[in-house]
């Protein structure tokens, strides 16, 4: 496993990191140590002060994403999860639900990202819907290739990735500690923040870890339902990669790597994994 976990995961960041520091041109890539690439990334942030550089407005703006995306796919995963493990007692009924959740998955990712414009299109449903309706008199351009889209389809991406997790840990809880919450007098409410949340905090914790991984370097819906408009990390990895910009694009990929682990370590800090499960 150790063999297999080297060459598959530290060897790939080992090289990446060591591509980081060679020198490119427009024609060529040569081995070598030295700091520009890095540099390259976070020129004009000290001199451009108090405005922010690109390369931190590109994090701030895949951080907005992330937060907003994680904390729609907790509210929503943790329902679905809850509703699962509580209200549906029937397995069958249960591996149903599951199927249903999962039928997002059984196309192309593209194929998911493209069935939203005839949605939110100028000329699409939802428009034409409120229209009708007389909500609106003219189309609402913010509904499609905007941040409103973007964070669309990721909670419509990623949402089953915290509601497996969730559900695992809420499988695990005891119905006797329910039961002697409510014989104690606890509400509904009581026994959802005092019993069941803390219980669940390993499977929140890991949907956590999946939702702000997979967020945090996802270039593609970004790319297809922000119109080519708006910055992320991915984006520009992508973009330094077409334009052959191997050092730099494996430099901004070692900030990126720093930038999630950070993430992931904060994470990590509010519930001990090995200990709660």
């Amino acid at each position: 496993m150790w063999l297999v976990f080297a060459l598959f995961f530290l060897l790939p960041l080992a090289v990446t990191l060591v591509v980081s520091f060679w020198e490119f041109t427009q024609y060529s890539i040569e081995p070598a140590f030295i700091l520009r690439n890095y540099a390259d990334l976070f020129d004009g942030c000290i001199d451009g002060l108090p405005y922010l550089c690109t390369t931190l407005k590109t994090y701030l703006s895949t951080l907005k994403f992330c937060f907003l995306v994680w904390a729609v796919t907790l509210v929503i995963g943790f329902s679905v999860a809850y509703f699962l493990a509580f209200h549906v007692r029937s397995l069958p009924m249960q591996v149903t639900c599951f199927l249903i959740c999962t039928i997002p998955f059984w196309t192309s990712i593209v194929i998911r990202m493209i069935a939203w414009i005839p949605l939110l299109g100028r000329n699409g449903l939802v428009n034409q819907a409120l229209m009708g309706m007389g909500v609106t008199d003219q189309p609402l351009e913010w509904l499609l290739y905007s941040d409103f889209s973007v964070i669309l389809a990721l909670v419509h991406l990623y949402t089953l990735f915290m509601v497996v997790p969730i559900f695992n840990s809420m499988m695990r809880i005891d119905p006797a500690l329910i039961e002697a919450a409510r014989d104690s007098g606890a509400s509904g409410r009581q026994t959802l923040t005092n019993v069941v949340i803390p219980l669940a905090r390993p499977g929140i914790l890991i949907g956590s870890i999946f939702v702000v991984t997979i967020v945090m370097g996802d270039f593609l819906t970004i790319g297809i339902m922000g119109g080519q408009q708006i910055a992320s990390v991915g984006k520009t990895i992508q973009t330094e990669i077409q334009y052959l910009q191997f050092p730099l694009a494996a430099a901004n990929a070692v900030l990126l790597l720093i930038a999630v682990m950070l993430a992931i370590s904060a994470l990590l800090r509010m519930v001990d994994i090995r200990k709660e499960l």
